[in-house]
């Protein structure tokens, strides 16, 4: 399990500035309540909070290969954990409004007071929370890869860190031995709380024989016993999600909503459920907003390419490959689903991996009717990291302004395997 130095921690002052700037809305304001989450104040801690968490999304999964409908969502997971917790913050503040005679206090004094809260809130709860973010996305990302268990040859085994620092209660999983598909993994996959070091690692079953699946769900049982552990009996990679349902900032029942619909924000049954929907919502525009970022970052980052060109033979004639703008898209699409050995970070490079290919065979045409002018696409043998990849170059036909035909190659899309 990834651990972290106090370097390693992002910086904090973009949720705190947001913090500030609620705290002098909400004093004008007077009041508190969850249809208030919408606002831009109120809206813009949310963000600032699910942004620093996301920077432990990337960090957990940085050396796994989730799938992008994974990676994004974790994302989500992380606006809506954002969510909660900005509403108990504002609840929290909202509590400190009037002072001992039920007057408004001065804004300097409210600020003094609220300070508690920014520092619990955003600097020690923040950082523990960071760490369960990196960890469980970490596990989620390595759930994935841990589903192919060879026919049976495979068995998954539980294993703590190992040191003086374990937990004694989570000391009691060590070593339990158990298919994938073992109800165990469902509640007790870790991380198993916050700080929790715990792994899990793929097993061949010849040589570790399986646990008594009851007894290693009374082991997970007397691991996470008590409400605060309790609320960590989930699997973030099956449930695609890097926070349980239940948590430090809501309720218990929220274990079970989403499995009947959000039927308690429907007919709220108290003012955290009447939030819900607001943030979920909020949520899911956060993570289109993150992804958005993303991948004009990267875009970015490709720019050069377009400027770049490769000489090549395809099929014994030489051509000329460059990059376009339509192809750079594509190329970043593919960096979520297409390929596994294919990284964001290989993007800026990908001309020197186009230049130690060789050409492999030809598409007889096409497999359904284009509008962008693709008429065929030539295939490429290459490496990234030492793996081997295909790099599908595609045939652009186009007239100039003479009428004469042009034909253009460019990289357009990077796979294991030939797709014709």
């Amino acid at each position: 399990m990834l651990q972290l130095a106090a370097e390693d921690y992002p910086d904090t002052s973009g949720v705190e500035s947001a913090f500030d700037k609620a705290m002098k809305w909400l004093h004008t304001r007077r009041i508190f309540g969850a249809g208030m989450m919408k606002e831009k104040p109120v809206r813009r801690l949310m963000e600032e909070t699910a942004a620093y968490l996301a920077k432990g999304i990337e960090r957990g999964i940085l050396e796994e290969s989730p799938t992008e409908a994974m990676a994004a969502s974790l994302r989500e997971s992380a606006g809506v954990f954002s969510g909660f917790k900005t509403f108990h913050e504002m609840k929290e503040a909202a509590g400190l409004l009037l002072d001992e005679q039920g007057n408004l206090k001065p804004f300097e004094r409210f600020s003094k007071d609220v300070q508690t809260i920014n520092d619990a809130y955003n600097k020690h709860y923040l950082r523990t929370e960071y760490n369960f973010t990196v960890q469980s996305a970490q596990m989620a990302a390595r759930w994935e890869d841990q589903q192919d268990d060879g026919g049976g040859r495979y068995l998954l085994q539980y294993r703590t860190a190992g040191d003086s620092k374990v937990r004694e209660s989570h000391r009691k999983l060590e070593g339990i031995t158990l298919p994938a598909s073992d109800p165990f993994w469902d509640k007790y996959y870790p991380p198993n709380g916050f700080n929790c070091r715990c792994t899990v690692a793929k097993v061949r079953a010849a040589k570790y024989p399986a646990t008594d699946s009851k007894e290693a769900m009374q082991a997970g049982d007397d691991a996470t016993a008590g409400k605060y552990a309790e609320m960590f009996r989930f699997n973030p990679g099956k449930q695609r999600a890097a926070y349980p349902a239940y948590n430090s900032y809501t309720i218990a029942k929220c274990a079970t909503c989403k499995k009947n619909g959000f039927s308690l924000a429907k007919v709220p049954s108290n003012e955290l459920c009447a939030a819900c929907p607001i943030i979920r919502e909020c949520a899911g525009d956060i993570a289109k907003s993150q992804a958005a970022i993303e991948r004009k970052h990267y875009l970015r980052e490709m720019k050069p390419l377009l400027k770049k060109k490769v000489t090549l033979e395809v099929d014994g004639t030489p051509r000329s490959i460059g990059f376009r703008k339509e192809g750079n898209k594509h190329l970043f699409s593919d960096t979520f689903g297409r390929s596994s050995v294919l990284k964001k970070e290989h993007l800026a490079t990908l001309d020197k991996v186009l230049e130690q290919s060789a050409y492999v065979d030809s598409s007889k045409g096409l497999s359904h009717e284009r509008k962008d002018n693709i008429r065929k696409f030539h295939y490429f043998k290459g490496e990234i990291d030492g793996k081997t990849v295909y790099l599908n170059v595609a045939e652009l036909a186009g007239t100039d302004s003479k009428g004469k035909v042009k034909v253009k190659y460019f990289l357009y899309s990077i796979t294991d395997r030939i797709r014709k």
